[in-house]
Parts: structure tokens; sequence; C-alpha cells
């Protein structure tokens, strides 16, 4: 990242780089259910694009375990079991743990300016009590944790599991923790960073992830 208000380059997203956004999009958000299958021609149709950078953007979708082939039937949205959601989770706890640690060495305090912006977002969406809002905001913060830890690997692997994570939140809403308890939740971990606390911090997001299997569980 360059100097605060510097001109940098804008990156350029070729059609299968823009295609798959929104087939992932789709898929977080719900509006391509679990087990929904993928028909070529109409999605071409209401995307406005040729086969082409389709077949290769959903092909992605499959390396990213997010879309499965069948043989003879074609493409379908992943479903995910108990089992995927627990799966799901300890892998998060892995990557995020990990990231945790890097941040402890490398840059705590960039860290923290990030994650407390995140953090003023998600409070904003907690204070409307707007699930989708609060949803965005904390996938948001999570990203900025792990990409605050300077390891594009893990951001990219993070990136495919957190689309996961929204999967199992929309069909288990009901599970969400209260606005209060969320944003404290995340609150703890910044201030955990701040201080310089990794012992806590860990602590804290192994918590985070088991809590929230908890709570699937419970549904």
């Amino acid at each position: 990242m360059g100097r605060l208000g510097e001109l940098e380059p804008v990156p350029r997203k070729s059609t299968v780089e823009i295609v798959s956004d929104e087939l992932r999009s789709a898929i977080m958000y719900g509006s391509l259910e679990p087990g929904a299958q993928l028909g070529e021609a109409e999605l071409a149709g209401r995307l406005g694009i040729s086969r082409g950078p389709l077949r290769e953007a959903m092909q992605r979708l499959v390396q990213e375990g997010l879309l499965v082939s069948e043989p003879h039937r074609g493409l379908f949205v992943i479903t995910l079991d108990e089992g995927d959601v627990e799966d799901v989770y300890l892998a998060r706890l892995a990557i995020e743990r990990e990231a945790c640690q890097l941040i402890m060495e490398r840059n705590r305090g960039e860290a923290v300016a990030r994650l407390t912006d995140a953090l003023d977002a998600l409070v904003d969406a907690a204070g409307e009590r707007d699930r989708i809002a609060m949803s965005d905001a904390d996938q948001a913060f999570h990203e900025v944790l792990v990409s605050s830890c300077g390891s594009p690997r893990l951001e990219r692997m993070a990136h495919t599991l957190l689309v996961e994570t929204r999967m199992c939140l929309n069909a288990l809403q009901d599970t969400y923790p209260e606005p209060a308890e969320l944003v404290e939740e995340h609150r703890r971990l910044v201030d955990a960073i701040g201080d310089g606390e990794e012992e806590r911090l860990l602590t804290l997001i192994e918590e985070h992830m088991t809590d929230s299997i908890d709570r699937l569980r419970v549904s």
C-alpha cells in the first residue's frame, strides 16, 4: 500500500473475474440457493454475456468449492450439513488464528486502525438492527482481520470460507447473536490487539468460532 492520498493504478477486472464475483455474491446472499442447478443458457441471458466466460467463471467456483459438478446432471450450488458448518468454522479458526499471530508480530498498529473502522461499520449496522447489514459488516471485519496480516494466501483461503459462512447464516438467521453481543465480541478482539495481549487474542478468536459452532448446532 502506498502513502495515504497517493494515487495508485486501478485494478482492471476481466469479464471472467466480474462474472465470478456476481455468482459468488448470488450464492452468498442466497439468490442462488443451496442445491440450485445452474443453467448456462439462463444465466448467460441474465448476465448478458456469452457462455464462454460464464463456463470459466463457474469452473472457478467449482475449484473454490462453492459449486459441485454432478456427472450427466450439471453444476449445483453446494449444500451445507451440520458437519460442513462445523468444518467451515474450524477452518476459519485455523486461518484467523494464524492471521492474529502474524498481526502481533508484524503490524499491530495498522491492524488496529483498519479494524477500528470495520468495527465502526458493525456498530452502525447493529444500531439499525439490520441483520443483512450486520452480516455484511461482520464479514468485512473478518476480511480486514485476515488481510491485515500481510499474507495473500491466507486472505485468498479466508474469502471462500466467509462466503460459506454467509450461506450458513442465511439459513440459520435465528441463531445470530444479539447486536450488542456481536459488537462486544468484535470490540474485544480489537482491544486485545491494541493492548498487545496475544494470548488473550488467540483465546478470544477461538471462543468466537467455537461459540458460533455451538449456536448453529442448537438450531
